[in-house]
């Protein structure tokens, strides 16, 4: 009797193409994560069948419709950094019926996501893109690139008091990596310190200092990896240059033809 080997067995091949919600994601409609939760709610349909698995690889040749309109071919990546003010909650929609920010971005900006969140009373350096891919990328705790902020907070701290952040500690059960802290100046009651990590969990400022007894009265991202704030001003929005997508992020050198903006329909205001 022959045994039949490893060798033997047909070989399990990768169906062609990426999957649905990697082609969502990468044509502006949604992060991939979105994208998924989208497919189960059964709005999307390819090649004229409703889905409800993104566990789908699609083609070229598939035809893609999300909320039966077809899906729009995927635009160039593209990158912008916006100075959030206070006041504007970072999501799309906001349960509670708060201002977002994308009641305060330009009329004529593409479909974006965010990278990362800035909370509520949280200002600064916001990155936006279209693309599902730099998002992720952006957002990876192994890509290691270090956000700053300018941290005002009520109280004296010295550095004896901070040395717990430089060494990471553990708040309410949660471990915070290891944080870059200067003191910059004493200004009265308040204290002025630049902060630098290299992961963006929840509050993860405020909450630390808070475990140290320091409550956190202002709080501004003023970069992100190799994008800087600089002198950009609150609410406006300025697109990083494809020669910097290039020499950051890897993407191609040349510049793509750049489609007509579509306009972003706001969301309406809750009363």
């Amino acid at each position: 009797m022959t045994k039949t080997t490893s060798s033997d067995k047909p070989a399990q091949t990768t169906p062609p193409g990426d999957r649905i919600a990697k082609v969502l994601s990468r044509a502006g409609v949604a992060s991939r994560r979105e994208a998924e939760r989208m497919i189960q709610a059964g709005r999307v349909a390819v090649d004229g069948d409703v889905i409800q698995s993104p566990a789908l690889n699609v083609t070229a040749s598939s035809k893609i419709t999300v909320d039966g309109r077809p899906l729009d071919a995927p635009e160039p990546e593209r990158l912008w950094m916006y100075h959030k003010p206070t006041g504007l909650v970072t999501s799309t929609k906001d349960e509670q019926g708060r201002p977002t920010i994308y009641d305060d971005l330009p009329e004529d900006m593409p479909r974006v996501m965010s990278v990362g969140r800035l909370d509520l009373n949280s200002e600064g350096l916001l990155l936006l893109t279209n693309d599902g891919g730099i998002k992720r990328k952006l957002e990876l705790p192994s890509t290691g690139w270090l956000r700053r902020y300018r941290v005002r907070l009520n109280g004296r701290p010295t550095d004896e008091t901070l040395e717990p952040l430089r060494q990471g500690l553990v708040v309410d059960g949660e471990r915070f990596q290891a944080m870059d802290v200067t003191i910059d100046r004493q200004k009265g009651a308040n204290a002025w310190l630049t902060v630098g990590l290299r992961e963006g969990k929840n509050r993860e400022i405020r909450r630390a200092l808070a475990d140290l007894g320091l409550a956190v009265n202002r709080l501004i991202r003023i970069s992100y990896g190799p994008f800087q704030l600089g002198t950009l001003g609150a609410g406006k929005v300025e697109e990083v240059r494809r020669r910097v997508l290039r020499d950051q992020l890897g993407l191609d050198a040349a510049e793509p033809p750049r489609p007509k903006p579509q306009r972003r329909r706001k969301p309406p205001r809750r009363n």
